[in-house]
């Protein structure tokens, strides 16, 4: 069962992990930004969402801006610690935690999702994905979502439609274009070893065709 999602928004940042300290955004939105905002709008154990290809239906544009971000972290030791004890303290103290970042992100994007869904053991009985595709069509028509959708970080929200028609391919992006890397998504097979998965971009005619993350063309 495949699906379109249409989504747009003002600002966009789809991280590069190479980059450690300053915030660089990659050319579009990556396979598992499009996951994760397809299961805001409609999760459920029963399924899992595959994306088949991303169409960028805008020009790719960059911008400058900087962000404030908490530098620091509560660790779990110290939840343990706090727990055993039952003293101290849980809680970061923004004022002093604060940092200004540099970022380098995406601006006016426009996207079209296409993905499928497969069942998965967890599937109930009264499951099948008949019901899945309408609980899907009904939220995308309506709106409605889990949580709020957004493009890589939470302040760069997402809107979405139900995709009738993709818009056709700005000139700019007509041929074919070389993305490099990117990251596919995580593996999470072994909890105790989650690897993160590559592959080789390519946009044609603005549209990336994302590999099956079990197929051989992913690099772990």
């Amino acid at each position: 069962m495949s699906i379109r999602v249409e989504v747009w928004g003002e600002y966009a940042s789809f991280n590069r992990p190479e980059m450690k300290v300053e915030r660089v955004s990659y050319d579009m939105m990556t396979p598992s930004a499009a996951r994760g905002l397809v299961e805001a709008i409609y999760w459920h154990p029963g399924l899992r969402w595959f994306i088949d290809r991303i169409y960028v239906c805008a020009p790719i544009q960059f911008t400058n801006i900087r962000r404030n971000e908490v530098k620091d972290t509560i660790s779990a030791r110290k939840v343990k610690r706090v727990m055993e004890s039952g003293q101290g303290e849980l809680y970061l103290s923004t004022p002093d935690s604060i940092q200004q970042r540099a970022a380098m992100v995406l601006r006016d994007v426009r996207y079209v999702i296409e993905a499928h869904f497969e069942m998965t053991d967890r599937a109930e009985a009264g499951d099948n994905p008949g019901k899945f595709q309408d609980i899907m069509k009904r939220r995308l028509a309506k709106g409605q979502f889990y949580h709020q959708p957004c493009f890589g970080v939470r302040e760069f929200p997402a809107h979405f439609a139900p995709c009738q028609q993709v818009p056709s391919c700005p000139d700019e992006l007509k041929g074919t274009k070389d993305l490099g890397w990117m990251l596919l998504d995580m593996d999470y097979t072994d909890p105790q070893d989650i690897r993160p998965m590559f592959f080789r971009a390519v946009l044609k005619d603005g549209v990336l065709e994302v590999p099956d993350p079990r197929g051989e063309a992913v690099v772990r």
